[in-house]
């Protein structure tokens, strides 16, 4: 009796087991939204949950009028180099950069009524771009149609016929109206295919009616569970904060911030918005995988760098240069998925991306600073925020000590290191000093009060020389 209730339990188990091989394991990801950062998050997650769950398959829900080509990019280079069995289902529209990640599956299914195709390069307002925009997409969907393999034959009299899987001159044509494809487009046409042009032409492999047909009927999984990649809230904060634009804005910030704070005495907004910067920059980085501790150490060691070349070394050399290395090469690293310098896994557009980003942030940075530095303090600026009523003892204002005002004209030693911001002492008394023209000047140096302003004197070393 007790042979055969282990029999029967062997045997059960051995069923299930066979039901369970037999069971296809799907991962589904929908993309439903303009292409952008936060499409790329969406597929580069659920990619690794695939991966991570043993998926035997990817199915990639389309429904987009397109977007941004760099992220499109990002995209069909996920999708050609992942190891699982990619599907595209089309259930409505691939069009522009929705055609490119549809082109770079292994399969194409196509509901009735959808179309792909349409890849122009357009700007904001739908026009379209230079052609050197246009040669670069026009190449980036010619190879990836010929990532699809072909087939080569030879005949008896040793010719050679090659047939690709997906025409490249096809793809080509949904970018360039320039190019003609008999009896499929025209010159002046960007080539798009319903759903049965597209099937006529080997631009997928069914059309469908819905999701479980091409799932049962043609790619052959009559058993499947099906598991929907679901976003989360952070998914699509993180997509939105990584997007280059908002990155090389955040560099801005952060650049702009930490200048201004090192002009200013004391610590104040500057430093808040370039913490607040710093944050928004780093942390979807760092929890998204690609910044890691020491780039965000390497950040801080070139803030300190550059405290010390400012406070206590005097002049400008190796400290605030290294520091300024330190920083930039902290925000470009921290975007690139390297470990430790080790670039193996970082693909050539993505270092492309980082450093275009950073250094668009750094030019716009200094560009306002410039803008900014001939505007702060100018007095037809701080005009337009002053108050014009006057406060009277009468009605309860008190009044300030006017001594600082009675300085100007006269000289200071400088008390501390200026900056371009220090203390200086007049008649033993200790005042705040910002250097007029923004140089640097040494302790124990005479100095010409020249004005007196929100609480500080502006000076110039009488001697005319300071430390650049």
């Amino acid at each position: 009796m007790k042979h055969l209730q282990l029999f029967i339990i062997t045997l059960i188990c051995s069923v299930i087991s066979a039901v369970a091989s037999d069971t296809t394991h799907i991962y589904r990801i929908d993309i439903h939204k303009d292409i952008s950062s936060t499409t790329w998050r969406y597929l580069k997650a659920g990619i690794d949950e695939a991966q991570q769950n043993n998926a035997q398959a990817i199915i990639l829900h389309l429904n987009t009028y397109g977007g941004t080509v760099l992220h499109a990019d990002s995209m069909r280079t996920l999708l050609l180099n992942t190891n699982i069995p990619t599907y595209a289902y089309i259930e409505n529209n691939a069009a522009s950069a929705g055609a490119l990640i549809a082109i770079a599956c292994d399969s194409i299914y196509m509901q009735q009524g959808s179309r792909i195709g349409a890849a122009t390069v357009v700007n904001e307002t739908g026009e379209a771009m230079p052609d050197k925009y246009q040669s670069y997409m026009r190449a980036t969907m010619r190879a990836t149609a010929e990532a699809q393999g072909r087939d080569t034959t030879v005949n008896a009299s040793g010719d050679t016929t090659i047939t690709w899987r997906r025409d490249p001159i096809i793809a080509e044509a949904m970018v360039d109206q320039c190019i003609v494809i008999p009896q499929l487009s025209d010159s002046g046409q960007v080539l798009t295919f319903t759903a049965n042009e597209a099937l006529e032409n080997n631009y997928c492999e069914a059309v469908v009616s819905n999701l479980e047909e091409a799932i049962t009927q043609h790619i052959g999984a009559k058993q499947y569970t099906i598991t929907q990649y679901t976003p989360s809230l952070y998914d699509d904060i993180a997509g939105f904060l990584t997007n280059p634009a908002l990155q090389a804005l955040m560099v801005t910030l952060i650049i702009g911030g930490i200048f201004f704070e090192l002009k200013t005495p004391g610590i104040g907004l500057p430093s808040a918005i370039a913490l607040i910067a710093t944050v928004l920059y780093f942390v979807p980085l760092f929890i998204g995988g690609t910044a890691e501790s020491w780039e965000v150490l390497a950040f801080v060691v070139g803030i300190i760098l550059l405290i010390i070349e400012l406070f206590v070394i005097p002049g400008f050399g190796v400290a605030g240069v290294s520091g300024i290395i330190f920083i930039l090469g902290a925000l470009i690293l921290a975007a690139l998925n390297n470990i430790v310098f080790d670039f193996t896994f970082v693909a050539g557009d993505d270092v492309t991306r980082s450093i275009l980003t950073v250094l668009a942030g750094l030019v716009v940075a200094i560009v306002l600073l410039i803008y900014l530095s001939h505007r702060i303090g100018s007095r037809g600026m701080l005009y337009k925020f002053a108050l014009h009523t006057e406060q009277q003892n009468e009605q309860g204002y008190i009044g300030v000590d006017t001594t600082p005002a009675s300085l100007v004209g006269g000289n200071a030693t400088t008390l501390t290191r200026m900056a371009p911001s220090g203390k200086v002492i007049v008649n033993n008394e200790v005042y705040d000093a910002v250097s007029l023209h923004g140089t640097f000047i040494d302790t124990d140096t005479t100095v010409r009060i020249h004005d007196y302003r929100n609480n500080q004197l502006y000076v110039t070393p009488i001697d005319n020389t300071s430390k650049q």
